[in-house]
């Protein structure tokens, strides 16, 4: 009864740290951050794992569903726009009800014998995040009013959870209802990424970002805590701390690589080998290769792969400099001083791309997901690579998460040839002729590489101690990224456009930010 009470009273601190937050900018940004990450985080690291485990492949695409389907009928519809947003408010909040139902039956569990009492603590702790975002998404468009409704049905729900007990759950159990779980999820994703309460002309100039980076680095705090709790050995979140465990051994791997990576990457800047090159070939050389990307292959998946992938990327880089296609996604702004360049520039542009790689490959290397035929896997690959703009160390670290995932030789060479320039946004930049040579040279290369079937192997394994302090300064430099850009800038590396504020008109005159 007492865990009942305590997330019944973690869901009613939600209005509470509203009402502090919204008080400034600088603290609403703060807030903004906090759900953006660890709300987003919740679902990505703890939710799509367990989808995926009942779901299959299946579930990843009704959560893609979910995520892009609003984007799309607004698009389409542009006079429904308003209807189709508030629809998919109405199916998160929706989602977030059902799933209160499910989290008063885990405790429920929490309080059998030989059960960890770190579960219930980490539904207590994941309904904080939840608790404030109900009443960030539905104050500023229904009302104060509302908001509370929903709130007092979450706590309602998670009574009949807890009382109906097992009986209730079987019902409920994602067994019987992964699909339109997933879909949910979807939308939750699409409601936190596209933030519906906003006022985007708030902070035009961007000074609150700081402000927002701490409130990010407080939610990766409180993930943190809820993974920790979910290694705590239960069979209930088994496939939760096996996907913590794979997810924590790959960023030990690969934290002391990457900064050497950064480290060379300053070297190369310092003697002249910049994105403001002149000539169209070096900078070609740069964003497909770095050349600093080779190291991780190189030290990672072992010599012949570098080999591959140097050969591949010259013969690329080639055949673009010679069609004069320009490179897309050019560095805005470089610094003059090689560490900054290395250590801060190249940092906050690799950083989105490096999280994602883990988590995608945390996902899509699921042994939930069957992708074992080659072919489905370079397709799967190429659908990820289209709508976003790659950078080379985010490939050479998706390659590696791929490899560890025990996926073929040809779609871990993919990634580190191909990522770069499979995306919408490049292709625009070429014309039917060029993308037709392009796609016949990748063609070939994958051939080749399904023909001598190369094996990949790390040159040597170093010592923990390493790994972990390694891990500690990489983390230290990725949180400065976040709170010198803020999470949303910092994401919005990830997507094909930039960013650009997008109205929709409201009774309210709320606006909509995308």
């Amino acid at each position: 009864m007492l865990y009942l009470l305590a997330s019944c009273i973690a869901l009613l601190l939600g209005p509470l740290f509203y009402r502090f937050f919204s008080s400034g900018t600088g603290l609403q940004k703060g807030l903004d951050g906090f759900i953006f990450v660890s709300l987003g985080g919740l679902v990505l690291i703890h939710i799509l794992p367990e989808l995926l485990e009942h779901g299959g492949f299946l579930a990843i695409v009704f959560v893609v569903i979910g995520i892009w389907g609003p984007t799309l009928s607004e698009r389409l519809f542009h006079r429904y726009s308003e209807v189709t947003h508030n629809l998919t408010l109405i199916l998160g909040i929706g989602g977030l009800l059902l799933h209160t139902i499910t989290d008063g039956g885990a405790m429920i569990l929490a309080q059998q014998d030989g059960n960890s009492p770190l579960l219930a603590l980490g539904i207590i702790l994941h309904r904080l995040p939840v608790g404030v975002a109900i009443w960030w998404l539905l104050k500023p468009q229904v009302g104060s009013r509302w908001a509370m409704i929903v709130l007092a049905g979450m706590m309602l729900l998670t009574g009949v959870g807890y009382f109906a007990g097992e009986q209730l759950l079987s019902h409920l159990s994602l067994e019987n209802t992964v699909y339109l779980q997933a879909f949910v999820t979807g939308s939750i994703l699409h409601v936190v990424l596209h933030q519906p309460h906003g006022q985007p002309n708030t902070d035009t100039q961007g000074k609150f970002e700081y402000q927002a980076g701490i409130g990010s680095l407080l939610g990766i705090g409180l993930l943190f805590l809820l993974l920790m709790m979910d290694s705590g050995g239960h069979d209930h979140h088994h496939s939760h701390s096996h996907s913590t465990e794979h997810l924590l051994d790959w960023m030990l791997t690969i934290a002391p690589i990457l900064l050497l990576s950064y480290a060379v990457a300053s070297l190369r800047f310092h003697f002249g080998l910049s994105p403001k090159n002149e000539s169209l070939g070096q900078r070609w050389l740069q964003r497909l290769l770095g050349p600093e990307a080779i190291i991780i292959t190189g030290l990672l998946l072992g010599p012949i792969f570098a080999m591959f992938q140097a050969v591949a990327v010259l013969l690329i880089g080639a055949l673009l400099t010679m069609s004069k296609v320009e490179p897309t996604d050019p560095h805005d702004s470089v610094p003059n001083s090689a560490i900054r360049f290395g250590f801060a520039h190249l940092v906050d542009r690799s950083a989105p791309w490096i999280v994602l790689s883990l988590i995608l490959a945390n996902l899509i290397g699921h042994p939930a997901v069957p992708l074992s035929s080659p072919i489905v896997q370079v397709a799967v690959l190429l659908l990820v690579f289209l709508p976003m703009r790659f950078c080379n160390l985010g490939a050479a670290v998706l390659s590696l998460s791929l490899a560890y995932s025990g996926w073929t030789t040809t779609a871990v060479m993919l990634p580190l040839i191909a990522a770069p320039i499979i995306n919408f946004a490049q292709l625009k930049l070429m014309n039917w002729p060029q993308r037709a040579v392009l796609l016949l040279l990748l063609l070939a290369l994958l051939a080749v590489i399904e023909w001598i079937h190369p094996q990949w192997q790390a040159l040597g394994h170093l010592p923990n101690l390493l790994n972990t302090a390694s891990l500690w300064v990489v983390a230290i430099l990725f949180a400065a990224s976040l709170l010198r850009l803020g999470p949303r800038k910092f994401m919005s590396r990830l997507m094909l456009h930039k960013a650009k504020p997008h109205a929709h008109k409201h009774s309210h005159d709320h606006g909509h930010h995308h």
